[in-house]
């Protein structure tokens, strides 16, 4: 069977030797039965040329070591579950029943396990968290889908809508951009049956990002005031902050030289004052002085300006140790503005930084970043 080994861990910069490595590790905490090293090594290279196909037995680890779907790495879709045995009135009763059973109590469980699952997300990376989240969305959709009245959809809804777009950020993240795409457009879905304004402002303004590095930054800067607009006058003064911010760091993207500072001005006029970074009414944003310094920083670094630095590295000094993989991509940023000043070995310092980082939390985006980011030392 074809497969796109191969390609996924070379994007992981990983070795035919540290996917070994990693393959042992996962089956070690997880009291697996995997073969020997020597096994493994033929196992590895049998499947990427195409001479040994991966069961379902090493599948079950690779997706979770590797962070990817059965789709990413067979080139098709998970298998689905087997229609029930019972079929007619009875059973779609006995689910719209079981659906009308969630209460908000199972509503609150859910959205605890999406806080639980960005949690880890954010201090060791999603690359591990594939199958967890997979299973927890279609919970969730499961329990959409059967649900009849208004009064069980919406806070279901809502619940789909943060846990998508949580899973659609991890995927973005672990080079799984088809499935990134897809997640948000399930969470803009979820968000508009919600009712629930911010949330629909937030996946669609995250979704821009996914424009942009996909080279389309004038369309991602579209699709951020977009979102703005979306949002309305029922938006948070935090989340607020965080779309404007967006969208000067988009702006950067894209060249729009005025257009950047102006967004980041209105960022810092409404983002409220204090050292609490977490939006009570939004728990996905993180925003405070702190970490719009690093937005700031990293546009003016895009854009080449010399005041960059001052920004970044106030950002750095205020940094959340809990944060990993946002501390590469401030790296990154620092690498990006000592690069604009032809300061090679600040750069270099800051890359090998944001690499080991990156490494740690299996982040591919980042990655790509540093490579591109060395190319130019």
């Amino acid at each position: 069977m074809l497969n796109r080994l191969r390609e996924v861990r070379n994007g992981r910069e990983w070795s035919q030797a540290r996917l070994i490595h990693e393959i042992e590790q996962h089956a070690r905490r997880h009291a697996l039965d995997v073969g020997s090293t020597a096994s493994l090594r033929v196992y590895v290279s049998e499947w990427e040329n195409g001479k040994r196909s991966i069961s379902e037995r090493y599948a079950q680890i690779l997706r979770p070591v590797l962070g990817v779907t059965d789709e990413e790495l067979f080139g098709r879709h998970s298998p689905a579950a087997p229609p029930p045995a019972v079929g007619g009135y009875d059973e779609l009763i006995s689910r719209i029943d079981s659906a009308r059973s969630v209460s908000h109590t199972m509503v609150k469980t859910f959205m605890d396990q999406t806080e639980l699952l960005r949690t880890v997300d954010r201090q060791m990376g999603a690359s591990t968290l594939v199958d967890q989240m997979t299973g927890h969305l279609a919970t969730l959709e499961e329990a959409l889908t059967f649900a009849v009245l208004p009064e069980t959809r919406r806070p279901v809804a809502l619940a789909l809508a943060g846990a998508a777009t949580l899973a659609a950020w991890q995927a973005l993240d672990a080079g799984g951009v088809e499935r990134a795409w897809r997640h948000y457009e399930l969470g803009k879905r979820a968000a508009q049956e919600a009712g629930e304004p911010m949330y629909l402002a937030h996946a669609t303004a995250e979704q821009a990002y996914v424009l942009n590095d996909a080279g389309r930054p004038e369309t991602a800067v579209a699709l951020v005031r977009e979102a703005q607009r979306l949002g309305g006058g029922k938006m948070s003064p935090r989340l607020q902050a965080w779309l404007y911010a967006a969208e000067g760091e988009l702006c950067a993207n894209a060249g729009l030289v005025d257009d950047c500072r102006r967004a980041l001005d209105k960022a810092d006029a409404v983002l409220p004052e204090g050292a609490d970074a977490r939006d009570p009414d939004m728990l996905s944003i993180f925003l405070n002085g702190g970490h719009l310094a690093r937005w700031r920083g990293n546009s003016l670094a895009l854009l080449g300006e010399d005041d960059a630095l001052s920004s970044l590295y106030t950002a750095l000094d205020e940094a959340d140790p809990t944060f990993i993989r946002a501390t590469s991509g401030l790296r990154c940023h620092l690498a990006q503005a000592h690069l604009a000043r032809e300061e090679h070995a600040q750069a270099q310092e800051h890359l090998q930084q944001a690499r080991l980082l990156a490494k740690r939390t299996g982040s591919v985006r980042h990655l790509r970043r540093i490579e591109q980011l060395t190319q130019k030392l």
